[in-house]
């Protein structure tokens, strides 16, 4: 398991990328185009969500109130993912394609599970946080129909880790899998039940302290309403490896 890419990014607008003409607002800006960094990056926790951005030096976020943070202070996607993305689009698709920070290969970025950590290279620490959650500029600026309906499907989004102890990075760093924790709340489970399943809501409080706090939110104002609502929780609850077990009395899997 290992780093292709480490990938950085300045902002753009639509006369940047040739061929999305009118694909922007007039003077819209992001800061989705990565590209491979050609030698070590500093990576570090960037500060609170709202007023902090990329958790890597030199990497742009425009849109603070929807990206960046420690918590989503970095984005992981497997180049095994943007290779079946490749045939299907019939597209080539470089590291940093889908704005991710870290292309890697060998490790299993979708099954991660929430508290999930990784040593990249000798000093860099990550925990997993959260699935990436596509949004319109993601659309826009890939420029093929239907994606935020495609990509949601596929339920492969990528990961958004937060930094535990800094370091620098490079192409080709080892990534070791240090602690995976003992629930079964993957990137793929978060990802559905923020999406396509919200019934799955409960369960990704299984992972604890982990949990990106906004989907900890989700989670926990989805129970809310089934209590005030009436409903009795289901007696047997879906957990993030996609078998069914007993629920708890508080719908979440134990």
């Amino acid at each position: 398991m290992h780093l292709i890419s480490v990938n950085i990014g300045r902002s753009r607008t639509t006369d940047d990328r040739e061929g999305l003409e009118g694909a922007f607002a007039d003077g819209l800006e992001t800061g989705i185009d990565k590209r491979p960094a050609t030698g070590p990056v500093a990576v570090a926790a960037p500060g609170p969500k709202g007023t902090a951005g990329s958790g890597l030096a030199g990497d742009t976020v425009v849109h603070l109130r929807h990206h960046g943070g420690d918590d989503q202070a970095v984005y992981a996607f497997a180049r095994e993912d943007l290779d079946d993305w490749e045939r299907e689009l019939g597209r080539a698709l470089p590291g940093g394609s889908f704005g991710e920070n870290l292309t890697t290969s060998g490790i299993d970025v979708n099954g991660a599970r929430v508290g999930e950590r990784w040593r990249i290279g000798t000093d860099l620490l990550l925990e997993v946080t959260a699935p990436r959650i596509p949004c319109r500029m993601f659309a826009d600026w890939l420029g093929e129909n239907g994606w935020m309906r495609r990509f949601t499907q596929k339920a492969a989004p990528g990961a958004y880790l937060r930094v535990l102890e800094p370091g620098e990075i490079r192409a080709g760093d080892p990534v070791t899998v240090v602690h995976r924790p003992d629930h079964d709340v993957t990137i793929s489970y978060v990802f559905r039940a923020i999406t396509t399943e919200r019934e799955l809501l409960p369960g990704t409080l299984a992972a604890g302290d982990a949990l990106h706090p906004e989907t900890r939110e989700k989670a926990l104002a989805y129970t809310e309403r089934q209590k005030s609502a009436g409903e009795r929780p289901e007696e047997r609850q879906e957990t993030g490896d996609g078998s069914r077990e007993g629920a708890s009395s508080t719908n979440v899997p134990v």
